[in-house]
């Protein structure tokens, strides 16, 4: 099979879908490999680098998306990159479709076979493309957070952990799954005063073997999330409902209650977020105002620090996508489920259920289309 790496182009984003280790994987099983010039220099891989491990090393994004069956990217293709998807391609790459209806509609239209990253699902409900990701954006979290809260930021001007004689920040994390446990240990690491809520009385019950006391923990809902919450200096919302749109769980009425200078962190951004005012933001202009708090939204958080994002990235997706270039995508999904839970989109038509819930568009069975 002939896999293309285009450049990324998202504002500041500099990883890239593939490290040279992953090309010589592709190379060794026959495949030829093509990365656009200069695709990896954000992740401290140049194109000699590629060269070696056996790539083509291509002009331009043109050029590169032409030379594909399988493009391998990290985030979704933004409106400038509509031009290149055609019928037949095969394209895997984070694409959150829930959030994004003109993205959907453009692979519809255009008869893409998109699977995305973080809808592959394995049979215990592990995101195993998404993991890594949220790792790295749970633990940034914190540290932006931690940053915005300074004074000449906006925020109200305290440290996390204080210092002797003073109060440590309070910090809020919504949702004690991947990122949120990441943003936990950062939080807790940094001596701050630290709660999370969770639905899932199991998994608080872990967190606070793990902590020994040194984390507090609540049972998620309305009343506690609403005095966590205006209690705090710093709240991460990092909530995830696989494939859907994140719930809304902090209103625009709730952040009129909070301290002035207080930050919120949106990890669920890319899934539409999960505060009632977020909006997308970039890591050139990534915070707003909003009554006297500060919103941190950028939809793209790890790739701020790409070089460990690429190579945590493609340690999870190399897996996946070599066996799409061994066995063609039907026959990949149809031996791996979890893997298949990743097509949202295949011929004209959708195949994820939940994109079609957030859009009350018509879908077609994943049953139907591996049949």
């Amino acid at each position: 099979m002939k896999v293309a790496v285009p450049a990324e182009i998202k504002n500041n984003e500099f990883r890239v879908a593939i490290t040279p280790s992953g090309v010589h994987e592709l190379v060794s099983h026959g495949h030829e490999v093509f990365i656009q010039s200069k695709a990896g220099l954000g992740s401290s891989i140049t194109d000699d680098d590629y060269k070696e491990a056996g790539a083509t090393i291509l002009a331009d994004a043109a050029s590169t998306w032409a030379a594909g069956e399988m493009i391998l990217k990290v985030k979704e293709p933004i409106a400038s990159e509509y031009q290149y998807l055609r019928p037949g391609l095969l394209l895997f790459t984070y694409l959150h479709l829930a959030a994004d209806l003109e993205l959907t509609k453009e692979l519809v239209a255009k008869q893409v076979t998109a699977i995305a990253y973080e809808t592959v699902q394995t049979s215990n409900r592990q995101l195993p493309l998404l993991a890594p990701m949220s790792e790295v954006a749970g633990r940034l979290s914190v540290l932006v957070g931690a940053q915005t809260l300074f004074a000449q930021n906006g925020g109200n001007g305290i440290l996390l952990g204080g210092v002797p004689g003073t109060r440590s920040a309070k910090v809020v994390v919504l949702g004690g799954g991947v990122a949120g446990t990441n943003a936990i240990a950062m939080a807790v690491g940094l001596a701050a005063e630290v709660t999370v809520l969770d639905t899932n009385i199991n998994r608080l019950r872990e967190l606070d073997a793990l902590y020994h006391g040194r984390l507090n923990t609540l049972a998620s809902n309305t009343f506690e999330i609403e005095r966590a919450v205006t209690q705090a200096d710093l709240v991460i919302g990092s909530v995830l409902i696989p494939g859907a749109k994140a719930p809304k769980l902090v209103t625009n009425a709730l952040v009129k209650k909070m301290k002035p200078g207080s930050v919120l962190v949106d990890i669920a951004i890319d899934q539409g977020g999960c505060f009632e005012d977020s909006h997308p933001t970039t890591h050139a202009d990534p915070t707003f105002k909003v009554h006297n708090s500060i919103f941190y939204c950028v939809a793209n958080m790890p790739g701020a620090v790409a070089n460990t994002s690429t190579y945590a990235l493609t340690n999870a997706t190399l897996r996946y996508a070599s066996s799409l270039a061994n066995k063609g995508w039907k026959a990949a999904c149809q031996e791996d489920e979890s893997l298949a839970l990743g097509l949202n989109t295949h011929d004209g038509h959708l195949v994820s259920e939940p994109v079609a819930t957030a859009h009350s568009m018509s879908h077609v069975s994943l049953e139907t289309v591996l049949a």
